[in-house]
């Protein structure tokens, strides 16, 4: 029997940019339901996309709204992780984001990349 496959998907774009914040969430959404592990980043104005409020107000053209993207990805078992020093430099509050993100630093974006069978950066 073969082992689980793992996705890891680097989230660097924010609200400026709504396909380039949507379409990892599809794609993450997409592995899940194919019995894909899918562990998402977010890094640069990629942290603000699961900032509390933000979400809402995230659309893009013939895309379902970010806020159903997140909470399927969370119900399919995703996970979250939120880069450290972008949330300092940001100065947001750990308890800024929602419910199933973890900040995290360098080290833990590192193993998760190098556990998964692939990766991708949007």
């Amino acid at each position: 029997m073969s082992e689980k496959k793992k996705l890891f998907i680097m989230v660097t774009h924010g609200p400026e940019n709504p396909e380039l914040a949507v379409i990892p969430f599809v794609m993450g959404n997409a592995a899940l339901s194919s019995g894909i592990d899918v562990v998402m980043g977010f890094q640069g104005n990629g942290v603000m996309l699961i900032r509390k409020g933000c979400p809402e107000h995230v659309f893009a053209a013939n895309f379902p709204p970010l806020t159903e993207l997140i909470e399927a990805f969370l119900e399919l078992g995703g996970k979250m992780y939120v880069c450290g020093p972008c949330v300092k430099s940001r100065k947001i509050d750990n308890k800024d984001f929602i419910e199933g993100a973890k900040v995290v630093n360098a080290p833990t974006f590192i193993n998760e990349i190098m556990t998964s069978d692939k990766s991708l950066v949007y």
